[in-house]
């Protein structure tokens, strides 16, 4: 009866090592192998870098500021604003807009458009202006559920004195500021040591971690030591309230007629220049399409987007210096600039310092700055 029993043992242990061994395939395949998911709405998420490059954040953030210009008969006033949605809405100060006739906003990439105030605020410095031409255009995330604390580095983008796009960094220095300036009431603002000063004001803050606006720049002490912001979180609802109820029938706009007439020559310079430095900013962070919507239209017709973009790939590490301008007869910009960089060489492991100079002819067409034509002298750089 025993030895009739051996054989079924031996099968049943047999069995049971070839199903552990199985096991052990299917584990090792399980865990070597990645899982493949095709549902689109599913995806792995990765561990957040821990701080985004500054450049880019700052790049990015530019082409969605603007320059406010507020008039009336009186005085010119001027400030900062941002876009916040695809209707081409703005976020800035009451203050700056209050006792304006007529508002302007200038772009980062020199045109302006004028713009209608949608909502304003009577006890809190928020406000909101619509530019249609803007609508589709570019807008800045915003944090709207957390915020920041004492010690987080931010960001504050802004046109004080009239210098478009200037950055100043920093960090929050004090949270739940309570205060009155000129009629306003400020709730929980920000305390920053980025510097505040005239124009600043509705520029936004933004979160050096995350690249996010937490903040509308309001006001600062004379000194421009300390700034403070109003946190965005406070005031959204307020803001997305006043932009879902306007409708661009039932607002007054300032003429695109009247922008030209009211440039002068000094003023005239300056923008022909910002567009110039904006449009080799936008080559050095590799942002060609940027840099090609700046051009003319006899220029683009010339040279098709791809061809453009060939024209710069080869090129790094873009620095350029201050140069001159002047006014043309025909009421032209000619802005010239020295140009150095490092060319990568096809087939070569090291690149070439180059360095050149370009000469940009900058004029109105439909009202707005463009780029009319470059001129390219070179110095060593011979194949160009």
């Amino acid at each position: 009866m025993h030895r009739k029993q051996i054989g079924p043992v031996f099968v049943s242990i047999f069995l049971t090592a070839a199903g552990i061994f199985l096991l052990v395939l299917i584990h090792d395949k399980w865990e070597s192998d990645s899982t493949k998911i095709n549902n689109p709405a599913i995806r792995k998420v990765e561990p957040a870098s821990e701080n985004l490059d500054l450049k880019s954040i700052i790049h990015t953030a530019e082409k969605s500021v603007v320059q406010i210009e507020g008039q009336n008969e009186q005085s010119t006033i001027t400030g900062s604003g941002f876009l916040f949605n695809e209707k081409g809405d703005i976020i800035t100060n009451a203050h700056v807009v209050q006792d304006a006739d007529v508002i302007y906003v200038r772009t980062a990439n020199g045109r302006v458009y004028p713009a209608a105030v949608i909502g304003t605020g009577e006890e809190t410095d928020i406000a909101v202006i619509r530019v249609p031409q803007l609508s589709g255009q570019q807008s800045l995330d915003l944090e709207t559920e957390n915020k920041a604390e004492t010690g987080d580095e931010v960001i504050a983008l802004g046109s004080p004195h009239g210098f478009q796009n200037t950055v100043t960094i920093g960090i929050i220095s004090g949270t739940e500021r309570n205060f009155s300036v000129e009629g306003y009431e400020y709730q929980n603002a920000y305390q920053i040591s980025a510097q505040i000063t005239d124009g600043n004001s509705g520029g936004p803050l933004i979160s050096r971690k995350s690249g996010q606006v937490i903040g509308i720049n309001a006001v600062g002490t004379n000194d421009g030591t300390l700034g403070f912001s109003i946190p965005i979180d406070d005031v959204y609802k307020q803001l997305t309230a006043w932009s879902k109820e306007a409708q661009n029938e039932d607002l007054e706009f300032g003429k695109t007629a009247d922008i030209g007439a009211t440039e002068n020559t000094e003023e005239l310079i300056n923008d022909a220049e910002y567009v110039a430095d904006y449009f080799l900013e936008s080559i050095s962070m590799r942002d060609y399409v940027g840099a090609y919507t700046l051009l003319g239209s006899k220029m683009q017709a010339g040279a098709s987007y791809p061809d453009f973009r060939e024209q710069f790939t080869h090129y790094v590490d873009i620095e350029y210096q201050d140069g001159t301008s002047e006014v043309t007869k025909d009421g032209k910009v000619e802005t010239t600039l020295s140009v150095s960089a490092e060319k990568n060489i096809p087939g070569e492991k090291e690149t070439k310092q180059v360095s050149f100079t370009y000469v940009f002819t900058i004029g109105h067409e439909n009202d707005q700055l463009k780029i009319l034509q470059i001129s390219k002298s070179s110095d060593g750089d011979k194949d160009q």
